[in-house]
């Protein structure tokens, strides 16, 4: 686990602008570091060791050194493909899964993406053609940004290093900005800075003379087979993510595991059987707090857990480190938690097991449910679609939504699990005017790609490509490298997958008439039965506790003076004035202080953007 940077040599003092990019990611690899610098090329890279801790580092080459690569990530089934390898003929001078990449390449080219079990991104030189080779893991798990600019093309794991390189220019993409006040997340393939792009998850590149090119390798493909029951899907994801987890476990180091009161990494630690877990919440209140159930849970299965109560003045001064490491602006609370449980896992060990993907691959949100879970579904579109046309003209009321929302397909009215701010009201908050597409416009391209499918699968296929690599996984890999742990997600695993696509969808989403229980409707059915089934009989009940994700108490914050004030100050200041309509983020402030609307996700959305502002145009060298 590690991080990368490199850039087409155009440069005079090559190795003293690569040792700056370097410097900027020595949080991704505090282990070591290694450069390559030839005609047309600089690589660097930043050492987290873990497999193969006294050969493994990198730049790694081949036999005849044509081929030089950076590597950030984890091969599970290296061996398996090492042994292949070794009978057609390649030497290995490391037991590394880096070297495997490298020789994999030589073998099979861009058909050795497929064969890959893990997470990774990296890049090859190929000395002979002059040309690059690029690629990022099926889920987007680790990065990869790229840009071309006055003649360099610019990579690397993280954005920020390319601060470093005198072709980059820095400047605000407004674009993003409204499309990020929509979903929370820069959603779309050019980030916040301009002319800076991310490789799409399951894609690779090719940079040579004669320009740029990507492609995809991998695609996700939901086809139900209704055959078998219940059981056997519970048996068969149970056989199966105790192999992912055994998989997952690969390393020369000592591996433990994220524990919350929820099910999904509930289900990973008691079949990891790793020594240590992890845990952090905030303040009594156990809507906020699930050190209590987590360390009870640790407790049954024999484990020890450690964790951490965050004070609000913890949680609040770190704000602008976070968004330091995100490299672009990420408004979802939970990032912070997730920084402190990877803060006290560091000082423990350097590898940890966490249970992202879960949501989306086995059908565990909530607004899942949604599609035909009601009578009012089994009226016609058309008529739903003019009933909903009629009470959006009528003055707000509850209820109304209901039947707003019932009046428009999955493609009009899901975007995600987050909906910040509709094109309507990000307009009359900016100061600013961009050419931002639609919401829907972002969207469709994924939707298309799975038309046809009920709904379910059309929300989950769409939270896969969008929501968890924009958001969950974003804040999995800044969080985690920044206090220089690698973290492993073995629900986002290849042969999972595979089995997660078959499952019919009333065993991901179940409603009543499927099942015993009391509940109308339960998500990650299938899932939590295997969990169930795989858990400890004293610790059976989490399989079946509500989803809290990393709960924080923003909501309350934001009504007491102290944080008020705070806010209110960077909504009035210079750097909002540039951007927004500072009266409107005001009302906003003050309506939910209070009482009159929750608008805590609204502000803290503006809120984050602002920290992050500040941080990369005012002030970003102080956190470097």
């Amino acid at each position: 686990m590690c991080g990368y940077v490199g850039f087409t040599n155009t440069v005079d003092n090559a190795n003293v602008v690569l040792k700056k990019m370097m410097e900027r990611i020595r949080h991704r690899g505090p282990d070591g570091e290694g450069q390559y610098i030839d005609d047309g090329i600089a690589l660097g890279h930043r050492r987290l060791s873990i497999i193969d801790l006294d050969a493994g580092a990198q730049p790694m080459y081949n036999e005849d050194g044509s081929l030089v690569i950076v590597f950030n990530g984890e091969i599970y089934n290296y061996r398996q493909i090492r042994e292949e390898l070794v009978k057609a003929g390649h030497t290995f001078s490391t037991n590394s899964d880096t070297e495997v990449l490298i020789h994999g390449y030589e073998e099979y080219g861009k058909d050795l993406l497929p064969k890959l079990r893990g997470m990774f991104s990296f890049v090859i030189w190929n000395k002979k053609k002059k040309e690059l080779f690029g690629a990022r893991d099926f889920f987007g798990i680790k990065p990869l940004y790229y840009a071309e600019m006055d003649g360099a093309f610019i990579f690397g794991s993280e954005i920020k290093s390319f601060l470093e390189h005198p072709s980059f220019r820095k400047e605000l993409n407004e674009t993003a900005l409204e499309n990020y006040l929509t979903f929370q997340y820069s959603p779309a393939e050019e980030t916040f800075f301009n002319g800076v792009f991310r490789l799409p998850p399951a894609h690779y590149f090719i940079k040579n003379s004669e320009g740029f090119r990507r492609e995809r390798y991998w695609e996700i493909n939901f086809d139900a087979d209704e055959k078998p029951e219940l059981d056997e899907w519970v048996n068969r994801i149970s056989d199966v993510m105790h192999d992912s987890v055994e998989a997952h476990k690969v390393s020369d180091v000592e591996v433990g595991s994220f524990l919350s009161s929820g099910v999904d990494s509930s289900y990973v630690a008691a079949i990891a059987n790793v020594d240590k877990t992890f845990t952090v919440g905030f303040g009594t209140d156990e809507r906020y707090n699930e050190i209590g159930w987590a360390k009870n849970f640790s407790k049954a299965i024999g484990k020890e857990n450690t964790s951490k109560v965050i004070t609000p003045e913890e949680y609040w001064d770190i704000l602008p480190k976070i968004q330091y490491h995100m490299d672009e602006p990420l408004a979802d609370p939970s990032a912070v938690a997730l920084y402190f449980v990877c803060n006290i896992a560091s000082e423990k060990l350097k590898v940890v097991l966490s249970g992202e993907g879960a949501d989306e691959i086995f059908g565990g949100y909530n607004v899942y449910s949604e599609p035909g879970g009601t009578v009012y579904d089994k009226v016609p579109m058309g008529i739903r679609k003019e009933i909903g046309k009629l009470c959006s003209k009528l003055p707000a009321r509850r209820g109304l939504n209901f039947f707003i929302r019932k009046g428009k397909t999955i493609e009009e009215r899901f975007i995600g699990n987050a909906y910040m701010f509709s094109p309507a009201e990000r307009k009359a908050l900016l100061a600013v005017k961009t050419d931002a597409p639609l919401p829907q416009a972002l969207t469709a391209p994924f939707y298309d790609r799975v038309q046809g499918k009920d709904d379910v699968t059309k929300m989950q296929y769409l939270d896969l490509h969008m929501w968890m690599a924009g958001d969950i996984l974003l804040k999995a890999d800044r969080m985690s490298m920044a206090n220089s742990l690698e973290l492993r997600v073995p629900f986002l695993d290849k042969e999972v997958m595979k089995l997660a696509e078959k499952i019919p969808v009333r065993y991901r989403v179940t409603r009543k008439e499927f099942t015993d229980e009391k509940t109308k409707y339960i998500t990650k059915y299938a899932m939590r039965k295997a969990a169930k089934k795989d858990t400890p009989p004293q610790t059976a009940k989490t399989a079946a506790k509500k989803k809290l994700g990393f709960p924080v108490p923003i909501r309350v914050w934001l009504r007491e003076e102290k944080y008020y004030g705070i806010v209110k100050e960077k909504f009035t200041s210079e750097n909002s004035k540039k951007y927004f309509n500072t009266d409107v983020l005001v009302k906003l402030l003050d309506d939910h202080k209070a009482g009159v609307r929750d608008n805590s996700r609204k502000i803290w959305t503006v809120f984050s953007f602002l920290i992050w502002y500040d941080v990369f145009f005012d002030s970003e060298s102080k956190y470097a």
